[in-house]
């Protein structure tokens, strides 16, 4: 059963398009890595997929609504003085709202999510004073308490110590072993190839998807380095009657 399905989708900004007409499905409880070299669209199509950015070609379909999303560190604003527990309650937020209060039974739920990514004793420490590490385990704590069908991870592993990166790849795969689908962008093609059953191999557009195995191989990323080298940045946004068109 499809969880996700890409139907000739592009996806840009400012109606350039940074992803081209892919075509592609994510099968639900599927455990999927998308790799490419940079400026390739991966973290451009899991923005796609979380629906912050609206295609501007073709669709993108979910077979469920629960989707939980993981930004690149980066993307966290880190100086507000906001302290652990009240981001990893956020994850709280489809169920009790913006404002909305947090019973026992919650934080019940909170400490157990702390527990989980071994942050015991860290809910009122500011996330400006965490280690990229510890930062990247409170934001696994959010995620688990969204409780998600769909999880999408924008570089989880990146710039984190070995021991945090080992201990949160367990929980992605109990996230797959509860049958929960995971899709994440990773750089590591030997993680790639340890803990992810499917691959998808773009560069703008598809250049392969399927079991990893068969998928990553030398001539498929060679042939996405050379798609993304002979992009040009100046190209018009590329519709679907004009495809083929240089």
């Amino acid at each position: 059963m499809p969880a996700i399905t890409f139907k000739d989708l592009t996806l840009g900004y400012d109606r350039h398009p940074a992803v081209h007409h892919l075509d592609a499905v994510i099968s639900s409880g599927s455990l999927t890595a998308v790799v490419g070299p940079n400026g390739a669209g991966k973290s451009t199509l899991l923005k796609g997929m979380v629906g912050a950015l609206a295609p501007l070609e073709g669709s993108i379909t979910h077979a469920r609504d629960r989707i939980a999303y993981l930004p690149q560190q980066a993307e966290i604003d880190r100086t507000f003085p906001l302290p652990v527990r009240d981001l990893v309650a956020m994850g709280l937020w489809a169920e009790i709202g913006a404002f909305g209060r947090l019973r026992p039974a919650h934080a019940d739920r909170i400490a157990a999510a702390l527990s989980a990514v071994g942050l015991t004793g860290f809910e009122r420490r500011s996330i400006a004073a965490l280690s990229g590490g510890q930062m990247q385990r409170v934001l696994f704590a959010r995620l688990l308490l969204q409780e998600a069908d769909v999880n999408l991870l924008d570089e989880p592993f990146t710039a984190i110590d070995a021991k945090t990166a080992a201990d949160l790849m367990q929980i992605v795969h109990r996230w797959h072993g509860d049958g929960r689908t995971v899709v994440a962008v990773l750089h590591d093609l030997d993680a790639v190839r340890a803990h992810f059953p499917e691959t998808l191999v773009i560069a703008r557009e598809l250049v392969a998807h399927g079991p990893t195995e068969q998928v990553l191989t030398a001539e498929n990323l060679f042939r996405a380095r050379q798609m993304c080298e002979a992009f040009d940045e100046n190209a018009a946004v590329c519709l679907p009657e004009t495809r083929g068109a240089a």
